[in-house]
């Protein structure tokens, strides 16, 4: 049995009792539709990518999509239920709306404009990773690959790690002798890999969104 069923993993707990925990980053979503033809000055400083801003412990990401989508992210650190005490109904677009454009005051009016005009709601993303090496006693018979088995920041890695970890699996599957010999030199492999990265990942997020003192 393989493990690759996401950040909730249904078969982790079958070899860890490792949970994921918050990191106190919190990401909100939204997005902007046909932006060459509706926002042509928000799709000139996108470009064909992604920008990234950052400034005081906030960040606003954009992501281009294709026809035309533009993917949106107000990064913050704020407790695990902060719309409670922001009073902030996550519902009701309009009050999100206003409460990051109070939050990011100040901030350029290209970026502000990402949140201005938004197509639909604001989706609440809190970012929660797995402790960090995860690691378990091999048992014969399952193993983890992706997020199951490594659960970090979405800062670059985790879907090029799912990916390689699924290719690393078959790769033992077809040149070692027994099935369980495959996953033994798999997860030899994958393991320590996977504690770097997220440990790297880690650092990258604590340097884009730094931890508030206390």
């Amino acid at each position: 049995m393989v493990g690759a069923d996401g950040a909730w993993s249904r078969i982790r707990p079958a070899l860890s009792d490792a949970t994921p925990g918050y990191t106190g980053v919190t990401l909100v979503e939204t997005g902007l539709d046909d932006c060459d033809t509706r926002h042509p000055a928000l799709a000139r400083m996108v470009g064909n990518g992604t920008v990234l801003a950052t400034a005081a412990g906030k960040a606003l990401l954009v992501q281009r999509n294709s026809n035309g989508h533009f993917r949106v992210y107000a990064t913050f650190r704020a407790p695990l239920d902060w719309q409670l005490a922001a009073d902030v109904d996550l519902g009701d677009a309009a009050a999100v709306r206003a409460h990051l454009l109070k939050m990011f005051d100040g901030w350029d009016n290209n970026l502000l404009d990402l949140l201005r005009h938004h197509d639909g709601e604001f989706v609440n993303r809190p970012l929660f990773v797995l402790p960090v090496p995860h690691t378990w006693e091999h048992r014969p018979g399952i193993t983890l690959l992706g997020d199951a088995a490594h659960l970090m920041p979405p800062v670059g890695l985790g879907a090029n790690l799912a990916m390689l970890d699924g290719s690393d699996l078959a790769q033992a599957l077809l040149t070692e002798s027994t099935l369980d010999d495959a996953v033994r030199a798999y997860e030899d492999l994958m393991l320590p890999r996977s504690a770097r990265s997220a440990a790297d990942c880690a650092g990258v997020l604590d340097d884009l969104i730094p931890p508030t003192d206390g």
